[in-house]
């Protein structure tokens, strides 16, 4: 159960699913029953693991299942993964599949991928997928069992939940910031020391609301967390290991924007433009050859670790980098080697 002190936070974190403000005349109720006859097709369990989880807030504070409800009282269910507001439909889609048992699934999602349907993005996601991956195994009302997510041209490593006893545990633990998340990634410049902390809060930003900025002002933004290590230089660019603590919209993207490094053809932060000269009377055009080798942020979900819910054993999985990526280290590796960079 979460403390007040934790409400700010998790509503960062969360999505609002339900919003339901108790009538005048209501008497007095247990939580959880009366959720079930106010949510349509939701079961007494769903809403029991939910409460026991911290997501049913009253008045901004979690409550128990036990908890009365009174009139006037609002209520709040935040679930840790966006609502869908159309049906979602099965699709066969083809998903890397990197590891499976009865409780999780883990997915190693492509560049190009969205994780779920929204906004100009209807059909072709990896719920579509996994809706019929699973469409003879587990009921419908099992589905969206999403964890967390990755941006659409990012690529790498994502946990599924296969049943809400596996949902709730994982859920804990990225609320706790105690998921190990690692992204490999090529950020222009040449990072000025080998190892870094980007530590801020990250708000949308004013002029283009799909982006966001960072800025150390708490009043306005979400807390972030980023640590980085540089695995290799190129001189006009770097291949750097960031770290997760916290996993905010953008976070990389935005903060290594922020330190002045945007992530290569990162065409929403500005990683798309040649910022860098003099390196080589070839340099325009070897980037613009980069640029199409890698079409999209050179960002990477490499590894994923957590508590599994069963066993209570921490498995951590790793996945190969794409072969996008891995052709622009290689090309940027010789490119160094011919002009002696770095």
């Amino acid at each position: 159960m979460l403390d007040n002190n934790e409400i700010l936070e998790l509503n960062d974190e969360f999505y609002e699913h339900y919003k339901i403000i108790v009538d005048p005349g209501q008497s007095l109720m247990r939580l959880d029953i009366f959720l079930t006859q106010k949510i349509e097709n939701i079961s007494r369990t769903k809403i029991q693991n939910a409460a026991m989880s911290g997501c049913i807030l009253v008045n901004d504070v979690p409550k128990k299942s036990n908890y009365k409800v009174k009139p006037g009282d609002i209520i709040r269910v935040m679930l840790p993964h966006p609502p869908i507001p159309i049906e979602v439909l099965p699709e066969k889609i083809d998903l890397s599949l990197l590891y499976e048992d009865e409780d999780i699934i883990i997915i190693n999602k492509p560049a190009g991928m969205v994780v779920h349907p929204g906004y100009n993005n209807y059909t072709g996601t990896m719920l579509n997928g996994l809706l019929y991956y699973f469409q003879n195994i587990l009921k419908t009302d099992q589905f969206p069992l999403l964890l967390h997510r990755i941006d659409k041209n990012t690529s790498g490593l994502l946990v599924v939940a296969k049943n809400e006893y596996a949902q709730q545990i994982i859920s804990k633990q990225f609320f706790e910031h105690s998921v190990k998340r690692i992204y490999i990634t090529v950020v222009w410049g040449n990072v000025e020391n080998d190892t870094g902390e980007i530590i801020g809060y990250l708000s949308r930003d004013k002029k283009d609301r799909r982006l966001m900025s960072l800025s150390k002002n708490a009043n306005i933004g979400k807390y972030s967390h980023t640590n980085y290590r540089v695995i290799e230089r190129y001189g006009f660019a770097t291949l750097i290991e960031c770290k997760l603590y916290t996993g905010r919209t953008h976070q990389i993207r935005a903060h290594m924007k922020a330190i002045g490094h945007p992530i290569f053809n990162d065409e929403d932060y500005g990683g798309n433009k040649i910022v860098y000269s003099g390196y080589g009377s070839n340099y325009k055009q070897f980037i613009l050859n980069s640029f199409k080798i890698c079409s999209r942020q050179a960002l990477h979900a490499k590894t994923l670790g957590f508590i599994h819910p069963m066993t209570n054993q921490e498995i951590v999985f790793d996945s190969e980098l794409p072969d996008d990526i891995t052709k622009l280290i290689n090309l940027f590796n010789n490119y160094k080697s011919t002009y002696n960079l770095g």
